[in-house]
Parts: structure tokens; sequence; C-alpha cells
């Protein structure tokens, strides 16, 4: 297979605008989603593991920019945005999924699979403990946990190619106890900074370096990166209007269950299961 081939494009476009669908109804920026799929495309085509791994983090966090920039302002129109929080998260989370991604440059592939996997997993079970509208009468003042939050979803955004969404919902709704719908808003805020920072990391730890596929800025593709942005923004929309039509609980169960297959998917559960 190459890039160029229909199946490629094809299912890369596919790609994009399912996640601009459920990134515009659950807040995330979708890397959960679009990085297993490059990754495993890009393997297709030949390349070398390690690199398609960074590839797919990368280009997804560029993608999820966008992304989230959309869905942010979405939200922001229908008042369910703490911007406030938000930007105190972002702030750190910036510095420090910048450190994510330069040290993602040096783990192999197998282990940063794994990572991933775990860390969507945890999510997870987090998130399924937590109720989906249980929202406090006052937001703390204490800025010590929006500091703590930041550092720990930028790490692990600009680690495994996440905007922050699968982290930094499970922390919106148990650190802050919001309502699913503002864990939401809030939660593509955050995601503007460490997507940025994130992508910026991958381009400049990936600069120069052998082996990468054509039309490839560091670990960015920008072939990659249409094929999924531009159908992902127009999704996005529609998405986010479906969001604010469902109830919360429902709206954690869809997420919830994308969340448990591809944490499952990328430590190898599914393949064992499929393929014994």
């Amino acid at each position: 297979m190459t890039p160029t081939d229909p199946f490629y494009l094809g299912v890369l476009i596919l790609t994009g605008f399912f996640t601009g669908i459920v990134s515009g109804m659950l807040g995330i920026g979708g890397g959960f989603i679009m990085s297993p799929v490059q990754y495993w495309l890009l393997q297709e085509t030949g390349l070398q593991h390690d690199i398609a791994i960074r590839i797919a983090f990368g280009t997804t966090l560029f993608v999820v920019l966008l992304n989230a920039i959309n869905v942010a302002h979405i939200y922001h129109q229908k008042n369910a945005v703490l911007w406030k929080q938000a930007t105190i998260i972002g702030v750190f989370g910036s510095i420090f999924s910048f450190a994510g991604a330069a040290v993602a440059s040096y783990l192999p592939a197998s282990t940063l699979s794994k990572i991933f996997g775990i860390v969507v997993l945890i999510g997870v079970i987090r998130t399924y403990l937590t109720p989906a509208v249980t929202e406090k009468n006052y937001i703390s003042s204490n800025s010590f946990p929006y500091v703590f939050s930041g550092i720990i979803i930028g790490f692990f955004s600009g680690l495994l190619g996440l905007g922050g969404g699968v982290i930094g919902i499970p922390i919106m709704l148990i650190f802050l106890h919001l309502d699913m719908r503002k864990a939401i808003g809030t939660s593509a805020a955050i995601i503007i900074f460490t997507s940025f920072s994130g992508s910026i990391g991958y381009i400049i730890n990936g600069w120069g370096k052998a082996g990468l596929p054509p039309y490839s800025v560091g670990y960015v593709n920008l072939l990659n990166w249409i094929l999924l942005a531009f159908p992902a923004f127009f999704a996005a929309q529609n998405g986010a209007k479906i969001a604010h039509l469902v109830d919360p609980e429902h709206l954690k169960l869809l997420f919830i269950i994308l969340m448990l297959y591809v944490g499952l998917e990328m430590i190898g559960v599914i393949d064992r299961i499929l393929y014994p």
C-alpha cells in the first residue's frame, strides 16, 4: 500500500469525519481514534514501526488543534467553557506537552502503544465511577489543582499524541465535579494549548530524521493532516449540536465504550481475542 492508494485516502477521510462527530459530542480531540488508525495505515505502507507511531501521534496532535478550536468556539457560544480554569490548566499543560513529545521521540513503538492503552483504560474506569451530572455550586479558587492537572494532562498529551480530552474530561468530572457538557467545553479549550505545544514538539524532534514518508514536516505528515483535519472540522459542528440534545449519561456511556475499545486494542487484547 502507498499513501496515494484510494483505500489509504478513503480510510483517513472517513476517520476524520467520524472523529469530528465524536469530538463535537464529547469535547475530545479524537487522538485516541486517529492515532491507532494512522499507526496501522503507516505500518501497512512499510514504514518502520517506531517512526510510524511518532508520525501518528504528531500528526494527530496537529489535527486535534484545529478540532479543539472549532469545538471550544461552539461550546463557548453555549456558555459551556470555564475559560479561567482552562487557561491555567492549558498553560501548564502546554509546557509539559512539549516535554512529553520530546520523551516520545526516544521510546520504542511497543512501549508507547502499551502506555497509550493503559492511560485510556484508566480514564475509562475513572469516568465510569463518576456521575455525568453532579455540578458544584462553586468552583475552587485554589490554583494548585489546576496547575497539577495541567502537568498531568500536558505530559501524557505530548507523550501519546492525545489532545488531552481522554485524560482531561475525567479530571473535569472527578475533581471539578462539572456537568458533562461543561466538562466537554472546558476540555476542548484546554486541548487548544496542549495540542499546539505537543505538535510543535513532534515537528522539532522529528526534523531532518531519516526514513520519514513524503509530505512530512518532522513527525507531522501534512497529507494525513489534510485528509483528517478538514472532514473533522466540518463534522464537529454537527457533533456539538447532537451533544446538546442527548442525555449526559448517554454521552458518558458512548465516551466509555469508545475509550474501552481503543485501550484494549492498543495493549493487544483485541488482537489476542480475534487471533488467538
